[in-house]
Parts: structure tokens; sequence; C-alpha cells
């Protein structure tokens, strides 16, 4: 019998049935190795009590050979191959450089005396009751600014760490009170890679998107700014301070100038070591040896958050490679129904795809063009789309200890990330107030 009539006898469900099958198995294997990693950092830190317990360079070790070990139908060294080449993609190169620049420029600033000098500077400026909230809107300012969460959280969390050290109040709190304002503006500012991805896939203009999106995260703002000023209350500022020293503060107002210019956040850094250069020969803060020292140990200091990035993104590539993502695309589009179940599976879509890639720009871009086609049948109007996109990737990277805005802030304090999250409430709130806009149907003209 040939082959043509075997399958005629073979029934019409049956095949289909062990595809689909198949598919899903496929899928969630290939999702595994996330699930690997959050039980052994995340599940086991929680049971233990102790973010110190599990390292997570270590958990991202063995969830990412056992990634190579599952992935099927390559030899181990093609397997091997392919972790290296999602491990060297271009994105984590670019952000590896961030981290090394980050780092010097950090360690320098700090040994020369900038940290101190614009500690102070912020300690004489604002007032005791405002000092939480006045961080945060500065971080929230300065991300809408520049557009980027890394700028912001590489400027501020070491003066924000110094002035938690001199008030008394909890490190991991002050840098989450900086993470959190640069994720406002990673969501909202114009220049933002998110916002150009959300508005470019979506087809609608950025001015019209930032409309929708600052309807929907305003009020969580508003909401967390006043839980900061709530806290700030019980905070007791030194009354005396030691004088400031402008000319250690010039890095950082150095910093913030260029990066608020639109410049480029590597060139950025540059300039910035450069200045912290200077100024400490200038001042005394060191000699020439002592700054290259300094720049040293600052590179050699973000190791372990390189190691961190590398393992990731190898993973990451591995779980897109088995058909993780597609696999989660496919089963939430197959149960859209309606205008509010269009916008979940929007929200849904880019959560997933932001897990599983741990880059809020490149989970929009991969789930982008989907989300349109489901936004055109559903008649989503495409700003709100976009803002969904935008939001609800910015929600979920800051609620991943292995994003980069986490893991840079933690490796700039030597804090675990998870130390971090406990303070992030931000990205919490703004996911919050998008799933209202999603259930209450609002903005009403936009929904």
């Amino acid at each position: 019998m040939g082959i043509f009539s075997r399958l005629q006898k073979v029934k019409p469900g049956h095949c289909k049935g062990n595809s689909m099958a198949n598919n899903t198995t496929k899928g969630l294997w290939a999702l595994s190795p996330l699930a690997v990693f959050l039980c052994l950092y995340l599940v086991t830190s929680l049971v233990a009590g102790d973010f110190y317990k599990v390292p997570i360079a270590v958990a991202f070790l063995a969830a990412s050979v056992y990634a190579v070990l599952i992935t099927r139908g390559m030899k181990l060294s093609e397997r091997v191959e392919r972790f290296s080449a999602g491990a060297a993609h271009k994105n984590i190169m670019l952000m590896i450089w961030i981290f090394v620049l980050a780092g010097a420029f950090a360690a320098s600033a700090k040994e020369m005396g900038a940290i101190d000098a614009t500690v102070n500077l912020t300690l004489r400026i604002l007032p005791d009751s405002l000092l939480l909230p006045g961080i945060f809107i500065a971080a929230c300012f300065i991300s809408l600014a520049i557009g980027t969460s890394v700028g912001t959280i590489v400027a501020l969390v070491p003066v924000a760490a110094g002035i938690a050290q001199q008030t008394g109040l909890d490190v991991a709190l002050m840098v989450a009170v900086v993470v959190g304002g640069a994720f406002f503006g990673d969501n909202l500012s114009f220049i933002s890679d998110t916002t150009i991805a959300a508005t470019r896939t979506q087809e609608c203009d950025m001015r019209d998107k930032f409309k929708v999106n600052s309807m929907i995260v305003g009020p969580a703002a508003v909401a967390v700014a006043s839980i900061y000023l709530l806290e700030s209350l019980s905070v007791q500022i030194p009354v005396q301070t030691e004088p400031v020293e402008w000319v250690k503060v010039l890095p950082y107002l150095v910093v913030l100038g260029t990066a608020l210019a639109g410049v480029n956040v590597m060139f950025v850094l540059v300039i910035g070591l450069v200045a912290t250069g200077v100024a400490g020969l200038l001042t005394g803060g060191f000699g020439l040896f002592g700054w290259l020292g300094a720049m040293g140990g600052g590179i050699t200091g973000m190791g372990e958050l390189i190691i961190i990035t590398l393992l990731a993104g190898g993973m990451l590539e591995l779980i897109r490679l088995g058909g993780g993502i597609d696999y989660v695309i496919t089963r939430l589009t197959n149960r859209v129904r309606g205008k509010r179940g269009a916008e979940l599976s929007i929200a849904a879509l880019v959560s997933i795809a932001n897990c599983c890639t741990a880059n809020n720009t490149i989970a929009i871009i991969t789930v982008g063009p989907i989300a349109r086609d489901i936004a055109v049948r559903f008649g989503v109007d495409p700003r709100k789309s976009a803002s969904i996109l935008d939001t609800f990737s910015c929600f979920v990277q800051g609620l991943i200890p292995y994003g980069a805005q986490l893991l840079i802030a933690a490796g700039l304090t030597a804090l675990s990330p998870l130390e971090i999250m406990r303070y992030l409430y931000y990205p919490a709130m703004m996911g919050f107030f998008a799933l209202l806009s999603i259930l209450l149907r609002y903005p009403r003209r936009y929904s």
C-alpha cells in the first residue's frame, strides 16, 4: 500500500491532536530552564529567608547547563555554540560595555569623594519630609528626559545609597526609589527604546501614545510618591552636614547634563569618567595611579554582573530556539474574545515574552506585530495597544531579578536584587493601574 493510501486511513483529528500535544510538550519543555532558575533562586531564597543563600550566578549556571542538556535536535557542540551566540548577542554585549563603564565611573567617583559631595548637596536642598518623594520625582524627571532607565540608575543609585547611609534609611529602600523613578521615564519618554518600539509596531504617533500612557501611569506615580511622602515623615536628616565641595559634584552634573542633552549613555559615562579624573586630580582626591586603580576595581567589581548577563543571554536564546516564546504566543492568541480579551492577551504576550528575554524592548519587538494583528482584528485603538505593550513590559522588567536595571542597581550597591524588589513599589503600582485600565475600559476615549 502506498504512502498516500495509508495517510487516507488516518483519522483527521488524530494527527492534529498528536501535533498539538507535541507542540505543547515541546513549548513547556523549552520554558523549563526558566522554571529551574526561578525555583533555585527565588523560591529557595524566600523559603530560607535569606537572599544570599543561593547566589544568583550559581542559579543561572545551573539553569543554563540544564537548558543546554534538554535542547534537542543538535549535537552537544552545536548546542553550546548556540548558547554562546545568545550570550554574545549585540544587545547583551552593549549591556556589558555599559556595565564596565558604569563600574569604572562609580568606583572612581566614590574614590575621589563625588558621591559624598553630592549626598551633602542633596541633604541641604531637600527637607526631611520630602527626601524620599524628592529622590523619586528627580529619578522620574531625569529618566523621562534621557529616555533610559539604566542611565538614570547609574547616575543616581550611588548617591541614593550614600544618602541612606547618612540618614539611617534602608539602602535597599533608597535604591528602589531610584529604580522605580527610572522605570517611569523608561515607559513614557519620547526617546526611550520601548516607546519607539511600541509606537512603530502599533503604527501610532508618539505624542498620542504619551497622552494615553500618562493617563494610565500618572495615578500610579502619584500614589507611589504619596507612599514615599508618608515614609519620609520619620526621616531625620543630620542637622550638621559637611560643606558642599562643588568641584567634586561636577562629575555628576556633567553626567546628568550630557544625558539630558540626549547623548548616548556610553559616551555619557566616558565623559563622566574623564570629569571624575580631572576633578580628583585637581582636588587631590587621588593621584593618577589612584584613579587608574579605582577604575580597575570598579570594572572588576562588575565581574559577577557580567557573568550573570552572559549566562542569562545564552539560556534565553535556547528557550527561544526551543520554541518557548512561540508556544506562549500561540496559546494566548487562540483564546482572544472581544476588546477586553484582546487587550489582556496583548498584556500577557508582552509580559511572558519579557520574562523570557529579560529585555523590555526586545519583548515589545518580538510580540509587537502579533499585538498589532490582534488590535486590528478586534478594533483595539493602536494608541491603547502601544501603551499596553510599553507599560506591561516595564512592569515585568521591574519584577524579574535578572533584568538589567535590578542587576546593575544591585551591582553598584552590593545588594541582592530581591532585597531591592521588596521596596520596588512603582512597577507593581504601574502594572496594577494598567490592568485596571483594561478591566474598567479607561481612558474611555481610547477604549
